[in-house]
């Protein structure tokens, strides 16, 4: 079996480098939210390196009814769910099949942002250059959610 190469020795390593391409934007004191658990690491090196604030954004796939593995859009920590369309059409589903599963999802969303952050809110992104981090990207649905959950909040970049 051959092996694989990876682009990166590990997640530092990545956040090293996406750091070092990010420099040239001049982004003062950004406020850098990585999706937990992947992005963390990742964001911590931007933030270090980018003078930033780092916290998370809690974000959760929301599974298609009966194979929860199988991603039809995703909801992030403060905003609404982000939905494929094209994909609920093809698999003649719509909102309301999918109410329950948003349901627990937003259940856990909470849950787990409790358990990261406590009581404390998220940092204000209104006014301030934001950068999203996470580990990769398989379908970006949850990138979208985090970044139509952020938008609305006026950062001055994303």
């Amino acid at each position: 079996m051959p092996s694989v190469q990876l682009p990166f020795a590990d997640r530092g390593e990545a956040g090293r480098v996406l750091a070092e391409r990010l420099v040239p934007l001049g982004l003062e004191e950004p406020l850098v939210l990585a999706l937990p658990r992947g992005g963390v690491p990742i964001g911590y090196e931007v933030a270090r390196r980018l003078g930033g604030v780092l916290d998370v954004l809690v974000t959760r796939k929301i599974g298609c009814p009966g194979q929860p593995e199988f991603g039809v859009g995703a909801i992030a920590e403060g905003g609404e769910p982000v939905l494929d369309a094209r994909l609920l059409s093809q698999l003649r589903l719509d909102e309301a099949d999918l109410a329950a599963t948003v349901t627990a999802e937003r259940a856990e969303l909470e849950r787990r942002v409790r358990a990261y952050r406590g009581d404390r809110p998220l940092p204000e992104p209104e006014g301030r250059a934001v950068v999203v981090v996470d580990d990769g990207l398989a379908t970006g649905g949850t990138a979208r959610a985090a970044l139509a959950a952020v938008r609305p909040r006026r950062p001055a970049r994303l």
